[in-house]
C-alpha cells in the first residue's frame, strides 16, 4: 500500500513525489516516457540548449563591434547542436531519476490508468494508495484547417528533432512557444514569417511591451503578420503554401516547414472520465479545489491538466503545495506573484499584474520606466534593447514589474520577490544595487515610480 502514487514524471509530477518522500510519504511515480516530462524532453530545457546557439551565434555575427577579426565566416552544425541538445537533456533525466532514487521514491515506466481512487493500474499490475495525484502534464493542439496534417508541419515536439535548418520556416501563432523558435530559427539562418491571429503578439503580456517586442522581431528581419489567419495549407511541389486572410487581404506564404505554435490541451488519457466522474471544465481541463482535490475524494490534480499557468514552476510549485496540504501543512501557492520569461531576442520576463490588468480592476496605480539605454552594464554589453516596467499601486505597494531586455529571465527573480512580498517602493530604493550591473535598472524603474530616477533626465 502506497500513501501516494503519482501519475507524471515531469517538473510538478517529480518535485510533488520528492516533497511527499520528505514528509514521510511512502511515494511511487509512474511515467510512460522519461522522467522531466515535456519541459526536460521536448520543452523548456532543448528549447534553451538551441536558444544558447542562438544566442553565441547572434554574438559572432557582431564581432566587429567589439574589434575582433575571425576571418570571412563561421558555418553552423545543425545535426551538432542537436547532439548536444541531446545530451544535456540526457545528462539532466538522468539527475531527475538519482533523485527520486535518493528520496526513496519508486519509480516505474508505464502507461497508468486510473482503476479506482485507490488503485492505479500499470503493466499489468495493481497498485493500492490511499491517494493518486495527476500530473500528467498537457500535449501541443492544433487548429482544425485543411492541410494541418500534411509532411513538414510540425508542433514543438517535432521541430526540436530537425537536424538542418530549413530555408524558409512558418511560424503560426505568436505566443511563448512560436516567438521562442522565431527568434532561435531566425539566428540559425532561416527565413522566418510569423502570423497571429489576435491584433498583437504576446497577447497576455503587458501591451507595452509586446508593441516593442514586435519592433524588434521585425528589425532582426523576421516577419510579422498580425491580425491574420491561416486558412489552409497545401503542398506544391517540395513547397508548403499557406493561403492567410488578413486585414488587408488574401495573402501566399511559402515555406519549407511550418510550426503550429497554438495552444496545448490537457493529457489525461490516465482518467477514466466516464467510469470515474472526475469533473472537468468545458475546456477539457480537470477541476480542483484549493486542496488541488478534484471532486473524488483523494484523487488529486496538478500543473497543466488543470488548465491553470502552464508554466513548469507553477506545476512545481502546486506539486509541493498539492502534498503539504495532504500532510497537514499550511501553504499556498502565491498566484498573484507567478514570474513568466520569454527566451526571445532580447529576453522578456514578467511578474504580477499588467497595465491593462490594473485599468480594468480600478487600480489607482502609478508607473516607474527605465530604459536600458541608460544603464551602463548595458551600454558596455551592446545590448541596450529594452527597458523595466514597474506598477505601484496609490500606496506604493509594487504590484507588478515588466522587464524587456537583457537578461530580464534573471533580473525578475527580486522582482518576484517585491511583487510577492507586497514590498513598497521605499523598501526597494533604500537597498543599495552594486554597480555596474543591470539590475541598477530595476532601481532606477521603482525610484521613478515616485519621479525620483537619477539617471534619467526629468520629465516635462
Amino acid at each position: 500500500m502506497k500513501d501516494l502514487v503519482v501519475i507524471g514524471g515531469g517538473p510538478g509530477g517529480y518535485v510533488a513525489a520528492i516533497r511527499a518522500a520528505q514528509l514521510g510519504m511512502k511515494v511511487a511515480l509512474i511515467e510512460k516516457d522519461e522522467l522531466g516530462g515535456t519541459c526536460l524532453n521536448r520543452g523548456c530545457i532543448p528549447t534553451k540548449a538551441y536558444y544558447q546557439n542562438a544566442a553565441v551565434l547572434r554574438t559572432l555575427g557582431h564581432l566587429a563591434e567589439y574589434n575582433i577579426n575571425t576571418g570571412p565566416g563561421f558555418d553552423f552544425d545543425m545535426s551538432g547542436a542537436y547532439d548536444r541538445k541531446q545530451g544535456i537533456v540526457k545528462n539532466l533525466v538522468s539527475g531527475i531519476a538519482g533523485l527520486l532514487k535518493g528520496n526513496g521514491v519508486e519509480t516505474i515506466k508505464g502507461v497508468a490508468t486510473i482503476a479506482s481512487p485507490t488503485e492505479v493500474s500499470v503493466n499489468g499490475e495493481i497498485i493500492e494508495t490511499k491517494r493518486i495525484l495527476i500530473a500528467a502534464g498537457s500535449i501541443s493542439s492544433r487548429p482544425p484547417f485543411p492541410g494541418v496534417e500534411l509532411p513538414g508541419v510540425m508542433s514543438s515536439d517535432e521541430i526540436l528533432e530537425l537536424q538542418t535548418v530549413p530555408k524558409r520556416l512558418t511560424v503560426i501563432g505568436a505566443g511563448v512557444i512560436g516567438l521562442e523558435f522565431a527568434c532561435i530559427f531566425k539566428a540559425f539562418g532561416s527565413e522566418v514569417t510569423v502570423i497571429e491571429y489576435l491584433p498583437e503578439v504576446l497577447s497576455v503580456i503587458d501591451k507595452e511591451i509586446a508593441k516593442r517586442m514586435k519592433v524588434y522581431l521585425k528589425r532582426q528581419g523576421i516577419t510579422v503578420h498580425t491580425g491574420s489567419a491561416v486558412q489552409s495549407i497545401a503542398q506544391d511541389g517540395e513547397a508548403l503554401k499557406l493561403q492567410v486572410e488578413t486585414g488587408k487581404g488574401e495573402l501566399c506564404v511559402e515555406a519549407d516547414t511550418v510550426l503550429v505554435a497554438t495552444g496545448r490541451r490537457a493529457c489525461i488519457r490516465c482518467v477514466n472520465l466516464d467510469t470515474l466522474g472526475i469533473a472537468v471544465d468545458k475546456r477539457g481541463f480537470i477541476e480542483v479545489n484549493a486542496d488541488y482535490q478534484t471532486n473524488i475524494p483523494g484523487i488529486y490534480a496538478i500543473g497543466d491538466v488543470t488548465g491553470g499557468r502552464m508554466l513548469a514552476h507553477v506545476a512545481s510549485e502546486e506539486g509541493r503545495v498539492a502534498v503539504e496540504r495532504m500532510a497537514g501543512h499550511q501553504a499556498e501557492v502565491a498566484y498573484h506573484a507567478v514570474p513568466s520569461v520569454i527566451f526571445t531576442f532580447p529576453e522578456i520576463a514578467t511578474v504580477g499584474i499588467t497595465e491593462e490588468e490594473a485599468k480594468a480592476e480600478g487600480i489607482d496605480y502609478r508607473i516607474g520606466k527605465f530604459l536600458f539605454a541608460g544603464n551602463s552594464k548595458a551600454v558596455a554589453m551592446g545590448e541596450q534593447d529594452g527597458l523595466v516596467k514597474v506598477i505601484a499601486d496609490d500606496k506604493g505597494t509594487i504590484i507588478g514589474v515588466h522587464i524587456l531586455g537583457p537578461h530580464a529571465a534573471d533580473l525578475i527573480q527580486a522582482a518576484s520577490i517585491m511583487v510577492k512580498s507586497r514590498m513598497n517602493v521605499d523598501d526597494v530604493t533604500t537597498s543599495i544595487h552594486p554597480h555596474p550591473t543591470l539590475g541598477e535598472a530595476l532601481l532606477e524603474a521603482v525610484l521613478d515610480v515616485d519621479k525620483r530616477a537619477i539617471h534619467l533626465m526629468p520629465r516635462r
